[in-house]
């Protein structure tokens, strides 16, 4: 998929737990791991705001464009 999430990268660098997070957007633990590993195939805005409020970022600090060509290329 061209849409890579950076999440565990923006928590390490605001050194925050994904408990602490998930408690902080109100997610469940289930669904805020599934993003953090790029599972997810959509993410609300809604959602999107809150962790962005929580860890204090821009929507582009998590989610990053990648090309097909790029990511066929790198595998």
């Amino acid at each position: 998929m061209p849409i890579i999430v950076n999440l565990d990268v923006m928590m390490a660098k605001r050194k925050i737990s994904l408990n602490e997070l998930s408690e902080r957007v109100d997610l469940t633990l289930s669904n805020l791991s599934i993003l953090k590993t790029g599972k997810a195939k959509a993410i609300r805005f809604s959602t999107l705001d809150a962790i962005c409020k929580a860890l204090d970022c821009q929507p582009g600090d998590i989610l990053e464009y990648v090309s097909d060509q790029k990511t066929t290329t790198n595998r």
